[in-house]
């Protein structure tokens, strides 16, 4: 009989010839959902891919030869240790476990020890390094969790049910060296440009975190009042060298002796990259985001990174983009260059009217629409002004009262417009609360994109001033866009369709436009994203979603993976 060091040689378990030595070891594991050498020992929501997997080799061994690791193995250990250079935990994976588990291997091969703990070792070393890799596959491809656990409307879990990981780890790993790895890896990660220009720019943040652990910095003092250019501040040079810190200012120069242009370029910089007011004073806002440590930047590019992975493929590249903490819509071509970027204004954190996240497809824009008030609206908000002057208040405001089918009503109470007796709607026109355009992709929420009369609002740095739709800063641009190609529209047929015929006719009210090719619109939350030219951003958690994504994360595996219903903070319908 062969010393059992010789029986560890490595097939693909396709031929009847197979070795049994540790199938009755391996099968007992991967039926069980449970290994306790794993850092989180209950496997249990991949024990059914790591049987199938196993099952498919007849419970061979996977990643050991002669009683070493294979070279694939090799490069998934290296792997799992440079998991945080993908926004991941490498404890997640192991990573400080598997050296004295291949000292083991080595033990066990240099004593030609065929005894069953022997066999049981190595057994576990490979179903190990198998759940290992699947868990990583899942969270690179996936993400961790399911976000419907937090309140995002996207369907991860039936795409979980759908990916087959036993096939991948067979097809694209098993006998792989590290180049070949890191390919099939990259090719299950968000087929997204600003997805790799943020992973792009982890492996730099992860390093100034680790700078600023091993020598923390002082905060900067705070001030009473903005300094602007000529004033005066006590840590000029420590100030400079924070702005140094990520390129706002100039590398390796002194600091100027007074708060002069330079400081007000680098400072204008870094708040533009911060989603803060341009005026290039240092004021204390600029001063509490000056001092967040690079650590908390990036978990912040930890989190964006797993909200990317959640996405579906085929909106992994949307036509329009909207990140609600920047308070920004992109828009891109066919070929996802991008096309604009515009100011949004989107729900109100304060008024629990965040705006959800969610994917859809934009089907049809309606020129000129009415605003049906919501009956919380009514009840929260308009009531307050039907007193004595109310029918004053209606007719200032454009407002009228109809039944269901639009009929205008006369005579009605306030009684019976806050038990929804009747409707209220605000007429078409400039004074619309939803302006002269809404964009439409169909959503249980009654959450769309459109234009406001409320254009002030787009001066503000923070713009979370909605009850949950979504407002464009420059509505009539973003229409241009949607329709180009979409049939006979040009610029002048749209601005008429807005504002009226140049001949002073009338306009036509509540004109819905079905599009031919639909767009694929994303609503997401990303307190960190990198610009197209890599230069990284960092922007406020408004709504407390990265707080509550990092909860979950800190629960540890399994991660929370059922599919609940949603209940997020905004009441549909009570949107505008």
């Amino acid at each position: 009989m062969k010393a059992l060091w010789a029986k560890f040689h490595h097939r693909r378990a396709k031929s009847k010839e197979n070795t049994t030595d540790f199938a009755d070891a391996i099968a007992s594991i991967a039926g069980s959902g449970t290994l306790k050498i794993l850092r989180w020992p209950n496997y249990s929501e991949f024990q059914p891919q790591v049987q199938e997997y196993y099952d498919g080799r007849n419970y061979e061994l996977a990643w050991t030869r002669d009683g070493k690791p294979t070279k694939s193995a090799d490069a998934l250990i290296q792997m799992f240790s440079n998991a945080e250079q993908k926004g991941l935990s490498p404890a997640d994976y192991d990573a400080d476990r598997w050296q004295q588990r291949v000292q083991q291997l080595n033990e066990i091969r240099k004593k030609h020890d065929d005894s069953d703990e022997a066999q049981a070792t190595v057994a576990q070393f490979d179903v190990a390094m198998t759940v290992a890799l699947m868990r990583y596959l899942s969270d690179i491809h996936l993400g961790r969790v399911n976000p419907q656990m937090l309140n995002f409307d996207i369907d991860v879990p039936s795409r979980r049910a759908k990916f087959d990981i036993p096939s991948l780890v067979d097809d694209e790993f098993v006998d792989a060296d590290a180049n070949e790895i890191n390919d099939a890896v990259a090719k299950l990660e968000p087929q997204n440009p600003m997805y790799q220009q943020t992973e792009q720019a982890l492996p730099k943040y992860l390093q100034l975190a680790q700078q600023q652990t091993a020598n923390p910095p002082a905060p900067l003092p705070g001030v009473d009042k903005p300094v602007a250019k000529g004033g005066e501040y006590p840590a000029l040079p420590a100030l400079w060298a924070r702005l140094q810190l990520e390129g706002d200012a100039p590398a390796n120069t002194p600091a100027p002796a007074h708060y002069d242009s330079d400081f007000v370029d680098a400072v204008k910089h870094f708040q533009e990259r911060h989603g803060l007011s341009e005026d290039g004073k240092l004021g204390q806002g600029t001063i509490d985001a000056l001092n967040v440590p690079m650590s908390r930047r990036v978990q912040q590019i930890d989190d964006s990174l797993e909200r990317w992975r959640w996405l579906p493929e085929n909106f992994q590249q949307p036509r329009v983009l909207v990140n609600l903490p920047e308070f920004m819509v992109r828009a891109y071509d066919p070929d996802h260059n991008l096309a604009f970027k515009m100011k949004v204004v989107d729900g109100e954190a304060e008024g629990n009217h965040d705006t959800p996240m969610f994917v859809r497809s934009m089907r049809y824009m309606i020129f000129r629409p009415y605003w049906n008030l919501p009956i919380s609206i009514i009840k929260k908000e308009l009531v307050k002004h039907l007193g004595s002057g109310g029918a004053a208040y209606m007719e200032k405001n454009e407002y009228e009262v109809t039944k269901a089918d639009g009929t205008p009503v006369t005579g009605w109470t306030v009684d019976d417009l806050v038990h929804g007796r009747y409707m209220v709607r605000q007429k078409p026109g400039p004074k619309n609360s939803l302006g002269l355009v809404k964009f439409m992709f169909p959503n249980e929420y009654d959450v769309y994109m459109h234009s406001t009369p409320e254009m002030n609002l787009f001066n503000l740095a923070r713009r979370d001033r909605s009850h949950g739709c979504i407002r464009l800063n420059d509505a009539e641009k973003m229409a241009d866009w949607v329709l180009d190609g979409q049939g006979d529209w040009d610029e002048d047929k749209i601005h008429e369709a807005m504002f009226g015929p140049t001949d002073g006719g009338e306009p036509e009210d509540n004109k819905q436009v079905g599009l031919k090719t639909t767009l694929p619109v994303s609503i997401t939350y990303l307190t960190a994203n990198a610009d197209e030219d890599g230069t990284m951003h960092f922007f406020n958690d408004i709504y407390g979603y990265d707080k509550q994504l990092e909860a979950a994360l800190a629960a540890g595996r399994p991660y929370e993976q059922q599919k609940v219903k949603i209940n997020p903070k905004l009441t549909p319908g009570e949107t505008e």
